[in-house]
């Protein structure tokens, strides 16, 4: 997150509803430490969109559309601090409605704000082509100088 961005985060009972690099356990343990847990979800009137020259998706409004993806629950303030600096300047975190099970309710996601393909995001292909080295990035040599964080999506394209 740059300086310029300063948001208001949610509090660490709300819900996450994430719908591309964050769904896969092995990035959420090399970001947070361990893996919560993923209970499935969809959000309607969206798609996750692949994103020129990255590996990950970017969540924008589209009729018709239903993204699949998975709520976290339960992160802590440190845990929340740590996504929103994960996040590169593109994203902006809003509020939604998620369906998991029978039930509707609200969480929070990070929607994109900038140019994307008209191709949807593969999460197939994430995992088979990208997955072990975007892991290893969260992981190894990837902070961020400014937050001392992980490291930022931008740096990962």
């Amino acid at each position: 997150m740059s300086a310029s961005r300063v948001r208001r985060l949610p509090v660490p009972s709300d819900p996450l509803f994430v719908y591309g690099t964050l769904t896969f356990p092995e990035v959420l343990v090399e970001l947070l430490g361990r893996a919560p847990r993923l209970d499935p979800a969809r959000v309607s009137g969206r798609r996750a969109a692949e994103l020129p020259g990255r590996v990950y998706p970017g969540l924008v409004t589209a009729a018709g559309a239903v993204t699949r993806g998975a709520v976290l629950r339960g992160l802590t303030a440190a845990e929340w601090r740590v996504l929103d600096a994960f996040e590169d300047d593109e994203y902006e975190l809003r509020p939604v409605f998620v369906h998991t099970g029978g039930s509707a309710h609200a969480a929070w996601t990070y929607v994109w704000t900038a140019e994307v393909l008209a191709s949807d995001w593969s999460a197939t292909a994430f995992a088979t082509d990208h997955l072990p080295y975007y892991a290893g990035r969260c992981a190894h040599g990837g902070t961020d100088r400014r937050t001392a964080g992980p490291a930022r999506r931008d740096r990962m394209a």
